[in-house]
């Protein structure tokens, strides 16, 4: 069995939403100072690194991540790679969105690997925010809930545009019944079909968790 790690590591060098508190791990008692033991702490917002979306992040009274169902996190997945289109970094393709056309050959996949994850290419630094994004057309999130999926992860930091006021496409996921896991690092990896596991950290009340997400093949 062949496993990819394709979680983005938590580091002090992790590059945050804007604004948001930062990943900061210390260690406060320390073996080469006396200590029996080494024993860290950690201090950051919850959507640093590979994590997985609660409801409540954008829905005041929406599930929060304890609650929101095990089994979308785990099994059959398809990767779409993308990157011929995104993966360049010219003016010209920041107004590009990922559409259905787009999308359309892994469709027969759904079937039996209901989950998707998108390869851009984009974020390939995880110490530097990117400036831009590229996010799914409207249309995407009803076409992928009529191919039966039920969960999108993606390479960026958000569904929705790093601008967005509202986010639109958070919404439009939620309604089609499809979870959503951001900030994965799916670099290592080509298109085709896995097993996927990204279990959020059962936090109490929280709109989002740290995900250790892996794919395997047999």
């Amino acid at each position: 069995m062949e496993i990819f790690d394709i979680s983005r590591a938590l580091s002090n060098e992790l590059a945050p939403w804007p604004g948001d508190t930062p990943f900061h791990f210390e260690l406060k008692w320390k073996m080469a100072e006396g200590a029996t033991v080494n024993v860290g702490a950690v201090n950051m917002g919850v959507h640093n690194g590979s994590h997985a979306d609660a409801l409540f992040h954008f829905e005041p009274n929406g599930e929060t991540i304890e609650g929101m169902p095990l089994d979308i996190y785990f099994g059959a997945a398809v990767v779409a790679d993308l990157t011929k289109i995104f993966g360049q970094t010219g003016e010209q393709n920041r107004t590009r969105q990922v559409t259905v056309a787009d999308l359309e050959p892994w469709a027969a996949s759904f079937a039996s690997a209901p989950r998707l994850l998108l390869k851009t290419g984009v974020w390939k630094d995880s110490k530097q925010f990117p400036d831009w994004i590229p996010v799914i057309a409207a249309n995407v999130p009803f076409w992928l809930q009529g191919h039966g999926v039920r969960l999108i992860g993606l390479d960026l930091p958000s569904v929705d545009a790093i601008e967005a006021k509202k986010l639109v496409n958070h919404y439009a996921l939620a309604a089609a019944g499809i979870a959503i896991v951001e900030s994965l690092d799916l670099s290592r990896v080509e298109s085709g079909s896995y097993q996927f596991s990204a279990l959020p950290l059962k936090i109490s009340n929280g709109d989002a968790a740290p995900v250790r997400a892996i794919l395997w093949r047999n």
